[in-house]
């Protein structure tokens, strides 16, 4: 738009969308919170994360890598319709749950940070009508391992954590993370930084956001160093036993 005119046409389009967006998703929370009465707000909130994170991947993946265009190679080329609608979408969800996790005050100042990044990061594409490829690519990396975090927290909260699927899910989340959020994205800044088109407000936004998955990642790996530990001190205290069985507190005699 023109300094001092109306908002244009083309910024009219998102913000309804985004609009639509976050109201659709306080309706979903409060209709789980009606449903499901007995669990706790928390649990709710969680559902809608955990659905927010299993659509975003699905949408984002296809306008990533099937609708393209190719995010490795087209940083900061203009957006295309179906990016700005998934763009949208997910912004609507990020301003829901930043509110519910500052009225609640379940998150530390890490993962607030990490959620006013998604959001200015989502509002700036959409305002500079550019770079939204790149911007949904991070939004894949960033909401593949949610599903898992959810499902976790759902193990724990329902005590079956300690289990054989706990563990699954735990590996799955450490791997995806490092692989996809540390490799791959640092992949993808290299070609963000690289490339002549972005502005430099945008390659900024996506270090800042790289380096609070950093932050992430140190202490996802001292997680996995102690569960690991843990894991092998019980098979070292199992194999020792079953080299010396006992019986009521004597070792067995050899027949």
């Amino acid at each position: 738009p023109e300094p001092g005119g109306p908002v244009s046409g083309e910024m009219v389009a998102p913000i309804l969308l985004v609009l639509c967006g976050l109201i659709s998703w306080v309706l979903l929370y409060i209709s789980f919170c009606q449903i499901n009465s007995q669990y706790c707000y928390e649990w709710n909130c969680r559902l809608v994360s955990l659905i927010h994170g299993i659509l975003i991947v699905l949408l984002s993946a296809y306008v990533g890598f099937i609708d393209g265009p190719w995010p490795f190679t087209h940083a900061g080329s203009p957006n295309t319709e179906l990016q700005i609608q998934v763009l949208c979408l997910s912004l609507g969800y990020f301003i829901f749950d930043m509110c519910w996790c500052i009225y609640f005050q379940t998150e530390g100042l890490l993962m607030l940070s990490h959620h006013s990044l998604s959001i200015l990061g989502i509002v700036m594409p959409l305002v500079l009508e550019h770079s939204a490829v790149e911007v949904n690519a991070v939004i894949f990396g960033s909401e593949v391992t949610n599903p898992f975090l959810q499902i976790r927290w759902f193990l724990r909260e329902s005590g079956c954590y300690h289990t054989v699927l706990g563990d699954v899910v735990d590996l799955l989340f450490v791997l995806l993370f490092f692989g996809v959020r540390i490799g791959v994205g640092g992949r993808l800044l290299y070609c963000e930084l690289s490339s002549p088109l972005p502005l430099p407000i945008v390659k900024l936004a996506g270090a800042a956001m790289y380096a609070v998955s950093w932050m992430f990642m140190l202490s996802i790996g001292r997680f996995a160093w102690r569960k690991s530990y843990y894991k092998y001190k019980i098979w070292r205290e199992r194999s020792r036993h079953s080299l010396h069985p006992q019986n009521n507190g004597h070792t067995k005699k050899a027949s």
